[in-house]
């Protein structure tokens, strides 16, 4: 039995509400069970400067996690003068993964910023956020083909993200923070809409793993991105 109560392959419920800060180019509010994580996309009309000249657009990725998104209070990293190893990893990752999802020559010399701020962590916040943080980019490119500044679509694929892992020698599907952090294998699985492989973070916290459980987790992932890009498309319809 999940500490959650779940059955072993079903998800937290889902839900992203788009259209949520007045100024973004593109924003949602995605909430997988008690994550919840606000994402914001930001156009700005010329490429980072190893671009220029180029023909490539690109995007890139923030990402934070408010004080009491946590059980107990975390000092901003801004009053500490430096990020933390683990939020640049994070902001890293989401953003090669949006990236994956986009035909840069089609977007053009400009750049797409995608703030991820955790309002509230229940695990998966890396997840949580690059399924809402595509939500954000795919809105932010809507306008710009709207204006007629870009003409193509580059948006290839859905991207989406969710956690998987062995908890009391079970693989389970969308793992909260009660399951995480006691999980003997844990891992992250970024797939295309078209089930294309992104990123597979892995690794065994408690216990070692053999190939025929990543191979049920990766399984498990699927049918969870499955639902995730079921959830976005729903969002933006």
């Amino acid at each position: 039995m999940r500490p959650s109560g779940r059955s072993l392959n079903q998800m937290r419920d889902v839900s992203i509400e788009t259209g949520v800060m007045k100024h973004a180019e593109g924003s949602c509010l995605i909430k997988m069970g008690d994550t919840h994580v606000l994402c914001s996309a930001s156009i700005e009309d010329r490429p980072p400067s190893f671009l220029r000249n180029t023909g490539l657009g690109w995007v890139t990725a923030e990402y934070g996690m408010l004080p009491r998104a946590t059980t107990s209070r975390n000092r901003r990293e801004a009053a500490t003068g430096k990020q933390s190893g683990r939020t640049q990893e994070i902001q890293r990752l989401i953003g090669r993964a949006l990236r994956a999802g986009i035909d840069r020559s089609a977007l053009g010399e400009r750049q797409i910023t995608i703030d991820c701020d955790v309002l509230q962590a229940d695990g998966g916040t890396r997840c949580a956020a690059i399924t809402g943080g595509w939500v954000a980019l795919r809105l932010a490119i809507n306008k710009l083909m709207k204006t007629g500044a870009i003409v193509s679509d580059p948006v290839i694929d859905h991207v989406a993200a969710v956690s998987c892992g062995i908890y009391a020698g079970q693989p389970l599907l969308d793992l909260d923070y009660a399951e995480d952090s006691a999980a003997g294998t844990d891992g992250n699985f970024i797939l295309t809409g078209s089930k294309r492989l992104i990123e597979i973070q892995m690794s065994a916290e408690g216990a070692t793993f053999s190939r025929t459980e990543m191979n049920e987790l990766l399984d498990l992932a699927e049918a969870g991105t499955d639902a995730l890009v079921a959830a976005q498309k729903a969002a933006l319809a």
